[in-house]
Parts: structure tokens; sequence; C-alpha cells
């Protein structure tokens, strides 16, 4: 129920992030108007696979977040909010040759320096656990707390709950300011006033928060098979190679370009990424790039060769410079607070972020302390205005 003097905030982008914090404001009793250039999920969220991992992140802030985001996630799930969604599996990060077991190596060290459970498994143990692993694999860790959860899902469960005033199909151009301090958003469709505004678009957030030159895009495409049964994952656990971990960690392997995944979805389907293509914002998919992810995922998988490809499709990640986040208030703007720049983490981050830009929103501390993601660390240009 709101009140009179419930505040009015803008949040700009219904991915799962803006979904999340028009949630955790519905919540706090302000009113919101979720503001999309497209349709919910359209971006980044809804071209994702859908794991909720620690074991993928670098070491230092990323590592610690993803220790609280996929707790955040245990806890909305125990608590109804996300019953049903979050679906906790193990992800094994597999290593072919002495070069990639050594980066795991010292992975598994960090992961278990930031408390979390770490099982260094042999070539054995790997393939008694995901029969028909690829005979190129050498060596691999397993990460048994991790989770699965499906952006486009999670993104609609929270507008389901929260049912703020959604405006698809309504591009944001402007930020309306009054001085020194946001007065609400100018659209495509006219004028919407705000007490507060969370810009939380993806690539889409840089020319309005004046950090253009910070946030880049950074293409991946991606496969979907048809069903190796009926329903459940097929294999018991999210596969993850090396070379995903050394572009995480910006560490030169032989293959950049591909960061391979094989997510085995609750459909019984797999679904199979992907490239990591700087400074793309196209959408397009190409037959070379994938080709090169399903060669990777056969060398490693190769019962994948009984699988078809039923779909391909790409999206776009929103990149930070210095590789992380950008959440905080605006350093120029008050009453603006940035949620963006999660690349490939948004689906693991999304809920516990959202809820974070919330209360900056609202003028409160959030419970987890994000002052390491804050704009201030950049040079911020003026805002579209």
């Amino acid at each position: 129920m709101h009140s009179r003097s419930s505040p009015h905030v803008v949040v700009v982008g219904a991915g799962i992030v803006g979904a999340a914090a028009a949630f955790f404001l519905e919540a706090a009793g302000a009113r919101v108007t979720l503001v999309e250039a497209e349709a919910p999920a359209a971006g980044a969220t809804g071209a994702s696979d859908g794991a909720v991992s620690v074991a993928s992140k670098r070491p230092g802030p990323m590592m610690a977040l993803a220790l609280e985001a996929r707790a955040f996630y245990r806890e909305l799930a125990a608590r109804g909010v996300l019953e049903g969604l979050f679906h906790p599996r193990s992800t094994f990060l597999l290593a072919r040759g002495d070069e990639e077991a050594s980066l795991l190596e010292r992975h598994g060290a960090d992961l278990a320096a930031a408390g979390e459970r770490v099982v260094a498994r042999s070539a054995v143990d790997l393939r008694r656990l995901l029969p028909g692993l690829g005979a190129s694999v050498t060596a691999g860790i397993e990460v048994p707390d991790d989770g699965h959860a499906i952006g486009y899902e999670i993104t609609a469960r929270f507008l389901a709950r929260s049912r703020p005033a959604l405006r698809r199909a309504t591009p944001v151009r402007a930020l309306k300011l009054r001085g020194d301090r946001v007065a609400g958003v100018v659209t495509a469709q006219g004028e919407i006033a705000a007490d507060r505004v969370i810009v939380a678009a993806g690539i889409g957030s840089a020319v309005l928060i004046g950090l253009g030159d910070v946030l880049v895009p950074r293409k991946g495409q991606m496969a979907v098979t048809d069903r190796a049964q009926p329903s459940g994952p097929a294999i018991g656990g999210h596969l993850m190679a090396a070379t995903y971990l050394a572009a995480k960690r910006g560490i030169s392997l032989d293959k950049p370009h591909i960061g391979l995944v094989i997510d085995p979805l609750v459909t019984g389907q797999f679904l199979i990424g992907g490239s990591r293509e700087e400074n793309r914002s196209d959408r397009r998919t190409d037959a070379a790039t994938i080709a090169a992810i399903l060669r990777e995922a056969l060398d490693f998988y190769p019962p994948l060769a009984g699988r078809r490809v039923i779909r391909t499709f790409a999206g776009i990640r929103t990149a930070c410079r210095d590789g992380l986040p950008i959440v905080g208030p605006h350093p120029a703007v008050d009453g603006l607070v940035v949620a963006t720049g999660f690349e490939g983490d948004g689906i693991c981050l999304g809920p516990l972020m959202g809820a974070c830009a919330a209360r900056l929103a609202l003028g409160e501390a959030p419970a987890t302390d994000v002052s390491v993601l804050s704009p201030r660390r950049f040079a911020v240009r003026e805002v579209a205005q």
C-alpha cells in the first residue's frame, strides 16, 4: 500500500537487476515505474546461461559478492519469493593439459581461501561423475554448492510479485534534472517525473550516466540442443572450461575467443556457450563462431554428437573496463543510482544488486557493502539531459 508520501522511483531497465530493484522498492513502500526499451528480460538477462556460480568468479570483490549473492538466492527461495526457481547444483571446472590444470589449482586455492567448498577431482573421478566426458579432460575441480536459475523466470517472478507500473517499448533518451538533482526521465513517449531514478539498463546505461568510455559491449554467441532426456538435467552439473576462467582472470591461453560452458538445463536440453567478442553489440550469430563453440563442446563432452542444435542466439554483456560492475549513487546527480556493468555475472548477482540499488535509492545503507563498486571510481562526464 502506497501513501501520498511514498517516493516515486523510476527504474530504467527491466532485466533481472531492474526487476529485482522494483520488487524491493515496492516491498519498502515506494511507488515504482519500470521503463524498458524493449520488453522484460529482452537483453542480456534473456540471453544468458543460468549460472548462480561462485566457481566462475575471479578472486577478490567479485568472488566475495557472489558468495553473498548465492546465499541471497537461497534466502529468497526459502521465503517463497523465488520458490521453485533456484536449483542447487555443482559446477565442474575442467582442464586439458598441465597449463590449464595449474590454473585450476590456483583458482581452487583462491576459492577455498574465500570460504568456498572445493573438491579436487582426478580424471577417473570426473568420468565416474560425468559419464561420457572427453578423453582430453585431464583434471578438474568440483564446486558442489553452486546453483542455477533462469534469468527470464526470475525477472518474471519479481515483476509478478511487485506489479510496478511497467512501460514497455519505451526507450529513455535522457534524464530530467532540476539543478544537480534528478527529477525524472525523458522517453520517446514523453517525460516521467520521479523523486529518484535507478539506471539498470545494461549498455544503454552508458550515455545516460556519463560513462560511455567506461562501459563496453561484449557479445556472446550460444547454442541450445534438443532434449537428451524427457526432463531433468542430463548430467550432474555445469561444465566450465579453464579457458572461461582464464578470460575472467585476464590470463591468455590458446583459445581466448571461446570460454566454453556446457549447461545441462532442467528441460533435459543443453545450453552451450560461448564466445567473448569485444566491442560487438549486434545480436547476429555466425556459422564460424557457433562451429568453433560446438567443436570445443564435443571435445569436452562427446555425447553431444547425438544431439541436434535447435537454436542459436547471441546476447550482449555490458562489461566495465576494470572488470567490476558499477553500483552506487551517481557522484554528480543527487537521487540517481547506477546498477550496471555486470557482464556475465548478472544472473548470479542480479537479485542482491537489485536489493542494494533499491536501498540506496531510498537513502538507506544496503545490507551488502558495495562501496568498491561505486561509480565514484571513474571520471564521470556529463549525463544525458
